[in-house]
């Protein structure tokens, strides 16, 4: 089913003429053996995917680098709310990613531990929800807190345009989705051990996560025009400021929405 499901994202992105561009793909580990046309997970060479979450498509971006660079089939975090939609329910069991319940993550955790001992990648989008604002805010600390336990490195990826395509507050529009550039960049796989200040890890990664956005922004081929609603406040665009973005975030929780954004 995985190798279905990325090859059918893959025809997609083909149809539509998403040129994709990735740089930094030498800070991926090495490959390893194959299980039929997909990676074979081997003990001790797992790893924690953080992915930044500017649209919903950011995922499927970076499922495809790591796929084209080693046929890894990446699991997912992925929250209970999302699990239950009838059409994406099939899909989160049969391709073995991790359901999240925000009330009680413990056992969440604990699979995710096993996996990644077991020589998985788990990948975690650490901001929680979509940053209106499309820079990296404060993160999760789950990802330093699982690598640290497991013994594993935190792979940064950085996704940039793929908002464009799909993205709260902008749905999807062929027109503006045609021939759209998508842009990656991996970043230095991040290195912990146990009784690490988790804290200070967690910004050092959302730090690694913001660099490799401006990384991404600074060679991006479609030029903004002033104010468009795509680009961060800070570079004459049209989104959230950071401080309207907080400020968003908290009326969504005291409006009983279980996601930050």
């Amino acid at each position: 089913m995985y190798r279905a499901v990325v090859y059918a994202g893959k025809s997609v992105f083909t149809a539509l003429r998403l040129p994709v561009k990735v740089t930094g793909t030498e800070n991926l580990p090495a490959s390893d053996p194959l299980n039929g046309r997909s990676r074979r997970a081997v003990p001790g060479h797992g790893a924690v995917v953080a992915i930044t979450h500017f649209g919903y498509l950011d995922f499927a971006f970076a499922e495809l680098v790591l796929w084209n660079h080693a046929r890894i089939q990446a699991r997912y975090m992925i929250s209970k709310r999302a699990a239950e939609h009838w059409f994406v329910s099939p899909f989160v069991h049969g391709l073995g990613h991790v359901i999240t319940d925000r009330t009680a993550g413990a056992e969440a955790y604990d699979d995710a531990l096993a996996k990644l001992r077991a020589g998985e990648y788990v990948a975690i989008l650490p901001e929680a929800g979509v940053s209106r604002s499309y820079t990296v805010r404060a993160l999760k600390t789950g990802p330093v807190r699982l690598a640290a336990e497991a013994g594993v490195p935190v792979i940064p990826i950085s996704v940039w345009g793929a908002h464009r395509l799909l993205t709260r507050g902008h749905g999807f529009s062929l027109k503006r989705a045609w021939r759209s550039p998508i842009r990656l960049h991996i970043g230095p796989p991040i290195h912990h051990s146990p009784g690490v200040d988790v804290a200070e890890e967690t910004e050092r990664l959302r730090r690694e996560l913001q660099d490799g956005i401006e990384t991404c922004i600074a060679d991006f081929p479609v030029p903004p025009e002033a104010g468009a609603w795509w680009m961060p406040a800070h570079l004459g665009g049209g989104a959230m400021t950071e401080a309207e973005r907080d400020a968003a975030d908290v009326a969504d929780k005291k409006a009983g929405r279980h996601s930050r954004g």
